[in-house]
């Protein structure tokens, strides 16, 4: 440790943890952020500057970092983990009354806060690696910073990273102490080599990875976008591996992946150092990024690509996109190449390319669901999230969505606060989803005296936590748990255990074999209402999800046929994503699909007689546009799911109005009769938002009018019930309602329909969206005038299109004094050929109007 770059900051850092209640540390990777200085901290080895008695909370990401610093730690200090130095991660935690120093990951952290938001016995928190900022450090940070103004002043927290966004993090905390530590331990050497459009990245990286490893020692870390590449290339690689001759540089290379998902087992081997005399390919997703130390790595080479999830709260499906990584993921996956010695990066773009992205990553909170945050919120006492501190706050349209989601599953109430049931799972430390799940089945149990429901809903728990890759059906997961087949049987073994003392089962412990296969679709309904689905037109593998959003899965699939599931998972894709990554320069991918990548079967009959309260009886109209009328029904629905349905005589008129409204949403504001005036009127209403905005103009734009049509249109259609009608209605009476006084008086005002020359001749003004108001006149009739005409308080000149005496048109402006002292010669010579009739004046700016011919104009004295 001795030539860390961290130890020349070390006695400024101790003195600001000591001085300061906030200290932003800034230091490159391998400086020893995560490692050294938490030993000094522990030990204090550079002086008795920095007091803490008290316990060091030290936040990492992801639960690999968390474990792996954590042992690190202990074996330096000659202990245990769990002596002096601890970890807490979901389902496992290492530590005792001895521990000072605990790592934890970041939702572990929002946990502790919540159940003791004095933090008693705690003096430091250390948010590490605070660039990737998850959802779960960001509250972290936003709670701790809550805590130290209300209850704790002497709390200290302390951010590092090494790719921070110092500009916001420092507007963020404006009195904390900053520091930066300089400089890397070990030179990188950097190498650029740019796909080709339409060049896929594993083919690619199959053909380099073997003659970088022929030219340089060491091992390698190569940086891919998502799990299928990293299971593709490792096939193509061992394939090399095997072939006669064409393997001898592979020959003394172990191939190991290394994502998310996969066993702590697997892992450890993917990071440990490799035996004597042999080499390793290590193939990794991002997680590699930051806060590991993979033994023998001295090459890097980075694809360039990850993949993010992107939430629509529209759908309520989240998108999953592939994209060229952040400037600051760059440095981070480079300096993984230079942490034990001097290092090379081969990168597969461009640094000009690299040059043009993001600084860094889009947070989380802005792209994702935020429905576990809105519990946070809400049992931290937050009702808006902007009551909190925050680097960046989280969009409320993403909120809504999740407080509409939370109220389906009862755990919020009509009035947003936690119901009696969201407060009794807080005790499982669960997703809302889940933990909906595990109150619904114990509800069951106890009213059908059968435990088997909360058997089951704690099989799917410790299941969907440690989710098997490509099994969509997860039956089939638990019959591979059942019959001991599963990959991580004795991580479900051991999570199940704990779920059941949480909810306390009296009887008897979990036991898989108790398990009911058939009651997985019931516990399934409870955590994903929306998410039920009811296969479409008979289509196979091809359905419509309660929330109104189609889906669909292979149709060779044995769920395909299934005429209802539960779609647990469903992610907005693409063809691209889901085959094999292409580079940013290749086309552009095809169009999005919902893909089902998760399920399980669910019987009607199930669904009626355990989740009741999810059917409704609804009477619905709507216009059909095969009849040609409106057809009323009374219809038996699961969400927007219809079970049955009874025709029903003529409605009311507000229903049939209703359904009218229903048809123009779905065809949009075209099929309304609109005519030049009122097209007119709502380009004016348009631009007067544009042009005017200290005026009370409400929202204009096509989405926002067919959202309001019961305000502003509805009104106006009393007496009609067939579409034909809708040519009856009056659309400029209904424009002119929704702007509402005063604006509606003032708008002929301000934005006149037409303009009158000083021939007293009047003309229309055009309008259009975007774009300038333009006045089409005679060039003749201007004579004598010396600038465009104004409108909109003086805001906007109109532009000129001046015309021939046959209205063509001559000259565009807006500048009439320098059109008159310039291009008007030319266009004089012109004209005065080809229109001797009309007066073509030396000096237009001085001259007078006129509509006539010379032979009708009288030049006036």
């Amino acid at each position: 440790m001795s030539q860390l770059p961290i130890i020349e900051v070390m006695p400024a850092l101790l003195q600001a943890i000591g001085t300061h209640s906030q200290v932003i540390l800034k230091a490159a990777p391998g400086a020893g952020k995560s490692t050294y200085l938490p030993l000094c901290l522990l030990e204090q080895k550079l002086g008795d500057v920095a007091h803490l008695s008290g316990k060091i909370i030290m936040m990492e990401p992801r639960r690999l970092a968390a474990r792996n610093i954590a042992h690190y730690l202990a074996k330096q200090l000659g202990e245990k983990v769990g002596a002096t130095v601890g970890y807490r991660i979901k389902g496992d935690s290492q530590v005792s009354e001895k521990t000072r120093l605990e790592i934890v990951t970041e939702g572990v952290m929002t946990r502790m806060i919540q159940s003791d938001p004095e933090l008693n016995g705690i003096d430091l928190i250390i948010f590490d690696e605070f660039h990737e900022r998850s959802i779960y450090a960001d509250t972290a940070l936003a709670f701790g910073l809550e805590v130290q103004q209300a209850l704790r002043d002497d709390l200290k927290i302390l951010v590092m990273s090494a790719t921070l966004d110092q500009q916001a993090l420092c507007s963020l905390l404006p009195d904390a102490q900053y520091i930066e530590s300089q400089g890397r331990g070990y030179p990188i050497e950097y190498h650029y080599s740019p796909l080709k459009p339409n060049e896929y990245v594993v083919p690619r990286l199959a053909q380099l990875i073997p003659r970088w490893l022929e030219q340089e020692t060491g091992s390698m870390l190569v940086f891919l976008p998502g799990v299928g590449d990293i299971v593709r290339l490792q096939q193509l690689l061992i394939q090399q591996k095997n072939r006669p001759g064409d393997g001898d540089c592979l020959s003394h290379v172990d191939i190991f992946p290394l994502y998310g998902q996969l066993d702590s087992k697997a892992q450890q081997l993917a990071i440990q150092p490799s035996p004597q005399g042999r080499r390793k390919i290590c193939l990794a997703t991002n997680i590699a990024e930051t806060s590991l130390t993979i033994d023998g790595v001295r090459m890097v080479i980075d694809s360039g690509l990850e993949r993010s999830a992107k939430f629509d709260p529209k759908t309520g499906i989240t998108r999953l996109e592939q994209h060229m990584i952040a400037q600051s993921s760059a440095i981070q996956r480079a300096g993984r190449a230079g942490r034990l010695e001097a290092g090379i990066c081969i990168r597969l773009y461009s640094q000009e390319m690299l040059q043009q992205q993001l600084k860094v990553p889009i947070p989380e909170i802005l792209r994702s669901d935020l429905t576990s945050l809105k519990m946070e919120l809400i049992q931290w006492g937050a009702q808006q999230a902007d009551e909190l501190m925050w680097l960046d706050t989280p969009p409320q349209s993403n909120l809504t969505q999740a407080a509409d989601l939370l109220k389906s599953l009862n755990l919020l109430d009509v009035n947003g606060q936690l119901t009696a049931q969201a407060k009794a799972s807080q005790r499982f430390g669960l997703e809302p989803r889940l933990s909906a799940m595990m109150l619904g089945s114990q509800a069951l149990s106890s009213k059908a005296l059968d435990s088997s429901y909360v058997m089951t809903a704690i099989a799917l728990v410790a299941l969907l936590e440690e989710p098997e890759k490509s099994i969509i059906d997860i039956s089939h997961s638990l019959h591979r748990w059942q019959s001991h087949s599963h990959p991580k049987v004795s991580r479900l073994n051991q999570r199940s255990q704990q779920l059941a003392r949480q909810v306390g089962l009296l009887n008897s412990a979990f036991s898989v074999s108790s398990v009911d296969s058939s009651k997985l679709g019931v516990c399934l309904a409870m955590a994903f209402p929306d998410r039920i689905a009811m296969q479409r037109n008979g289509m196979i593998g091809d359905y419509l999800l309660a929330n109104g959003h189609g889906a669909s899965m292979n149709e060779h699939d044995a769920l395909a046929s299934e005429k209802m599931i539960v779609a647990i998972d469903v992610m907005r894709t693409s063809d691209s994503v889901r085959s094999q990554s292409s580079h940013l320069k290749a086309p552009h991918f095809k169009a999005m699909n919902s893909q089902i990548f998760r399920a399980v079967k669910i019987d009607m009959a199930d669904i009626e007689a355990c989740l009741p309260q999810l059917i409704e009886l609804q009477t619905q109209v709507n216009w059909d546009d095969n009849k040609g009328q409106i057809i009323a029904e009374e219809q038996r629905r699961l969400g927007k799911l219809v079970l049955t349905r009874r025709r029903l005589p003529k409605p009311e008129p507000e229903l049939i109005t209703k359904a009218l409204l229903d048809y123009i949403r779905r065809k949009g504001l075209t099929v309304l009769p609109w005519s030049d005036k009122s097209d007119n009127l709502l380009h004016r209403m348009r631009n007067g938002r544009d042009w005017l905005p200290q005026q009370s103009w409400p929202e204009l734009d096509d989405e926002t009018l067919l959202a309001q049509l019961e305000h502003w249109l509805a009104p106006y259609m009393l007496n009609i019930d067939t579409v034909g009608q809708l040519k009856k209605v009056n659309m400029v009476q209904a424009l002119l309602a929704y702007l509402s006084w005063p604006l509606n008086q003032q708008i002929d005002e301000w934005l006149p329909t037409h303009y009158t020359l000083p021939t007293g001749n009047r003309k229309a003004i055009r309008y259009r969206d975007k774009a300038e108001p333009v006045l089409s006149v005679r060039m003749q009739e201007i004579f004598g005038e010396s600038d465009s005409p104004v409108i909109a308080q003086g805001q906007k000149k109109l532009v000129l299109e001046l015309l021939s005496p046959a209205q063509r048109p001559l000259q565009i402006t807006q500048d009439l004094a320098g059109f008159w002292q310039s291009s008007y010669k030319d266009v004089q010579k012109e004209m005065k050929g080809r229109y001797p009739k009309h007066i073509w004046p030396d000096d237009p700016a001085n001259h007078v109007p006129t509509a006539k011919t010379k032979r009708n104009f009288i030049e006036k004295e």
